[in-house]
């Protein structure tokens, strides 16, 4: 599932996909924020992207995350939308909407910690 270049982004940024996640996605450019990396984050799981997602993740906490798990979960919910409710430095709340397997719609809020090592952001964990 991906849109075209000109298709509004996924994580709800309200801006074209080439212009916003995509780049990120492709590693051809790196968030400068933890709410940027939040969002790419989440379009990474919208196109099943699990190298991104793990490589984003913070590597004191990625051996805690199982690529099979986390396309199995991607690949089985459908996701609706993301909505930021605040973002600081290094935390982000936000929730993310998404159909479950069994078509049920879900509501993900989460508190996430992020952390940055050289020039790049990590996602830490969230609550």
């Amino acid at each position: 599932m991906k849109p075209g270049i000109k298709d509004l982004c996924y994580c709800g940024s309200q801006r074209p996909f080439g212009e916003c996640c995509e780049p990120f996605l492709l590693g051809a450019a790196l968030p400068v924020s933890a709410e940027e990396l939040m969002r790419s984050r989440y379009s990474a799981y919208v196109t099943r992207n699990v190298p991104y997602i793990l490589e984003t993740t913070s590597p004191k906490y990625r051996k805690y995350y199982n690529p099979k798990a986390i396309l199995e979960w991607a690949s089985n919910s459908t996701w609706i939308s993301l909505e930021i409710l605040s973002s600081s430095e290094k935390r982000v709340q936000f929730v993310a909407t998404y159909l479950d397997e069994k078509g049920q719609l879900t509501h993900h809020k989460e508190d996430s910690r992020f952390e940055k090592i050289g020039e790049r952001w990590y996602f830490m964990d969230g609550k």
